[in-house]
C-alpha cells in the first residue's frame, strides 16, 4: 500500500473519530436535557393538579418535548454508530497494510479440492489471497467474491477492469456502503428469503382489502355514537367482539406469516439502506450501470419498495403488544390489514428480489476489489490482447509479498509453450508457480496484477500442486495424484487451459516417476497444451532438446561461508546446485 493510501485511511479515521466524539457530546447534551423536560414536566403537573385544564397542557406539551428530544437523541446515536464504523474500517486498512490480516475472515469454506485452482495458489485460508481483500460486510457478499475468485472466466474482462477502476476512485461511497451495512445485524439469509417469497402461498381474499377499511368507519362511528350518548358502550364492547371473532378466524395463518416475517425484517431494511446507495450513484462504466439498471422499477425505487415492505412488516409486529393487538383487532382488523398488505407486495415484487439481492452481493463483492487497486494504486492492469504471448509480464510479484523483499521476474510465454522449472529446495520454484497462476486468477476477475507492465491473452487456469490421499474415499496419495492428472487431461481436450504443475507423481519410486513425468509432458504437449512444470528430476530437462515448445528455466542457491544465499531470481537454464544434503548437516539432523 502506498503513502498516500496510509494518509488517506489516517486523515479520515482522525475526521470520523473526532465527528463521533462531537456527536457523543450531542447525546449527553440531549439526555440531560430530556431529563430536565420530564421534571418540569411533573414539576408542573403537581402545581397545577387542581386546575385539571392547565395540568393536561403542561402533561400534552412535556409529553411532546419529550419525545421530540428522543427522536432526536435516536438519530444522532444513528450518526455516530455510522461514524464509528467509519473509523472502523480506516483502522482495519492502516492494520491490514502492515501485514496484520491473518485474523480475519480465511475464506476456507470456500476452498474446493476439486475445482480447477483453488486448493494449490493460497487462494483460501490462512493468509490467502481472499483473506487479504476481502472487505464484504454481508454473507452472499462474501460468496460473490469467492466465486468470482473461482469463475476462471476469460469473457467480459475489461469490462470488469473498467467498474473495478471505477469502484477504486470512489472510496468514500465504498466506505458507506460498507459501514451502512455493518450496522444492522440479520439472522436470515438472503437465500431463505427468496426461498420463503417464492414459496409463499396467500391466504386473504381480495374482499379483505376494504374490509378493514369497513370495520375500521363503523369502529368510529359507533365511538361517535356513544360519546353522544345516542347508544350504549355495550354495542362497541359487542364489535369489539365481532372484529376479534374476523381475526380469530385467520389468526393461526398470520401467525405463520407474523413469525416469517419477524425473521427477514432486518435483511430488507439492511438491503433498503444499500439499495438507495447504489440507486443515488452515478456510474459512468457499463458493467455497473448495467447492475444500477437491474433494481430500477418502472414505477419507484427499489430501495422505496423495500421500505414499504419493511413498514409492512413493522406494522405487524406491533401484534405482539397484547392490549394493543386487542383492541387494534378487534375496532380495526389491523393483523387482517396488515397481512394483506404484506401478500400484496410479495405478489407484486416476490419475483423480483432475488435480483435486487444479486445487485447488492454484486456491489458488496466489486467494493472489495475496488478497495484492492486503490490500496495498490501501483499495480497494473494487464493489456488484454487476443494473440501473441500468454503472459509477458516485467516485474512479476506475489502481491502478499512485502514489496521490499519481494524478488520479481519477467516472465514471457507463449502459445502452446512449456517451461520446465529446476531448482534447489526453498529458492523459489513454488512461490513463481503461485505467483504466475495469481497473475492469470487476478488478470481474469478484472484485477491489476502485482506487476510493471503485464500484457495478457486471457486463459482458463488449472493446477496439481497439492494433492492429498483421502481416507473418507479411500483412495491413496498416488490414486488422488493420478485421478488429478486424469481431471486435467480430459480438460484440455474441452478447451484450452494454463497448467501448472508442482512435481508431479510423488507417490511412486524415482525411475517410475521420471519415466511417468516425461511421458506426461510429451502428452501434454503433443495436445498443445501451455503451462509451466516445477521439479527436482533433472532427467525432465532432456525434452528440451526434443520439443522445440520446451524450454527450461531454473532457480538458484549458493553455498557462502558455510551459509545457503538465495536470489529468488527465474534464470534459464537447468539448476545444477540442489542443497538436501547441505541442509541435512547444516541442521544437525545426518
Amino acid at each position: 500500500m502506498s503513502v498516500n493510501n496510509i494518509a488517506y485511511y489516517k486523515e479520515h479515521q482522525a475526521k470520523y473519530t473526532a465527528e463521533a466524539q462531537k456527536l457523543h457530546k450531542q447525546m449527553i447534551s440531549l439526555s440531560m436535557l430530556r431529563l430536565l423536560v420530564f421534571v418540569a414536566t411533573g414539576f408542573g403537573i403537581y402545581v397545577t393538579f387542581q386546575t385539571w385544564q392547565i395540568a393536561l397542557g403542561i402533561a400534552v406539551v412535556g409529553i411532546a418535548v419529550f419525545l421530540f428530544l428522543l427522536s432526536k437523541y435516536n438519530t444522532i446515536k444513528h450518526v455516530r454508530l455510522f461514524n464509528k464504523a467509519l473509523v472502523s474500517i480506516n483502522e482495519e486498512e492502516i492494520e491490514i497494510a502492515s501485514g496484520n490480516f491473518h485474523n480475519r475472515e480465511t475464506g476456507l469454506k470456500f476452498q474446493d479440492p476439486n475445482h480447477f485452482y483453488s486448493l494449490d495458489i493460497d487462494l483460501f485460508g490462512r493468509g490467502s489471497f481472499f483473506q487479504f481483500i476481502d472487505r464484504t460486510t454481508i454473507n452472499e457478499g462474501q460468496e460473490k467474491l469467492a466465486d468470482l475468485l473461482k469463475a476462471n472466466n476469460t469473457e467480459g474482462i475489461v469490462s470488469r477492469q473498467k467498474a473495478i477502476e471505477e469502484l477504486s476512485e470512489k472510496p468514500e461511497w465504498r466506505q458507506h456502503y460498507a459501514a451502512n451495512s455493518s450496522l444492522i445485524e440479520t439472522e436470515t439469509s438472503a437465500k431463505h428469503i427468496v426461498a420463503w417469497l417464492k414459496d409463499y402461498k396467500s391466504f386473504l381474499p381480495k374482499l379483505m382489502k376494504w374490509l378493514p377499511i369497513l370495520f375500521t368507519v363503523i369502529s368510529v362511528v359507533l365511538f361517535g355514537l356513544t360519546i353522544l350518548e345516542i347508544i350504549s358502550q355495550d354495542i362497541v364492547g359487542y364489535w369489539l367482539l365481532v372484529g376479534l371473532g374476523f381475526t380469530g378466524f385467520y389468526v393461526k395463518k398470520v401467525n405463520q406469516l407474523s413469525s416469517g416475517a419477524d425473521k427477514v425484517k432486518d435483511t430488507f431494511r439492511q438491503y433498503a439502506v444499500l439499495l438507495n446507495l447504489i440507486e443515488n450513484e452515478t456510474f459512468t462504466s457499463e458493467l455497473l450501470q448495467e447492475k444500477q439498471k437491474q433494481i430500477q422499477s418502472e414505477h419507484k425505487q427499489a430501495s422505496l419498495i423495500f421500505k414499504e415492505l419493511s413498514k409492512g412488516l413493522d406494522a405487524l409486529d406491533n401484534r405482539n403488544n397484547i392490549i394493543s393487538a386487542i383492541f387494534s383487532n378487534g375496532l380495526f382488523l389491523s393483523d387482517i390489514k396488515n397481512s394483506y398488505r404484506i401478500e400484496k407486495w410479495i405478489k407484486a415484487y416476490g419475483d423480483k428480489v432475488e435480483d435486487w439481492f444479486q445487485v447488492v452481493s454484486f456491489f458488496d463483492a466489486y467494493n472489495s476489489l475496488g478497495g484492492f487497486h486503490f490500496n495498490h494504486s501501483e499495480f497494473v492492469f494487464p493489456k488484454i490482447t487476443n494473440k501473441g504471448s500468454i503472459v509477458k509480464a516485467t516485474g512479476l510479484g506475489h502481491p502478499l509479498l512485502n514489496k521490499t523483499k519481494r524478488v520479481d521476474s519477467d516472465v514471457t510465454m507463449e502459445n502452446e509453450q512449456f517451461f520446465i522449472v529446476t531448482g534447489a529446495n526453498m529458492a523459489g520454484k513454488s512461490t513463481f508457480l503461485r505467483t504466475l497462476s495469481l497473475h492469470i486468477v487476478m488478470a481474469n476477475v478484472g484485477l491489476p496484477v502485482c506487476a510493471k507492465t503485464s500484457e495478457y491473452t486471457p486463459v482458463k487456469l488449472i493446477t496439481s500442486m497439492r494433492t492429498t490421499d483421502s481416507l473418507t474415499d479411500d483412495s491413496s496419495y498416488f490414486f488422488s495424484e493420478l485421478t488429478r492428472l486424469k481431471y486435467i487431461v480430459d480438460a484440455i481436450q474441452k478447451e484450452p487451459y494454463f497448467i501448472i504443475l508442482d512435481e508431479i507423481l510423488k507417490g511412486t519410486n524415482s525411475t517410475d516417476k521420471a519415466i511417468g513425468s516425461r511421458k506426461f509432458v510429451e502428452k501434454l504437449v503433443a495436445s498443445n497444451a501451455t503451462g509451466i512444470i516445477a521439479t527436482h528430476d533433472l532427467s525432465l530437462c532432456e525434452i528440451e532438446k526434443e520439443l522445440p515448445q520446451v524450454k527450461n528455466y531454473y532457480f538458484d542457491a549458493e553455498i557462502i561461508n558455510d551459509e545457503l544465499h538465495f536470489d529468488y531470481t527465474l534464470k534459464k537454464g537447468v539448476c545444477k546446485n540442489m542443497n538436501a544434503s547441505f541442509l541435512l548437516k547444516k541442521m544437525e539432523i545426518v
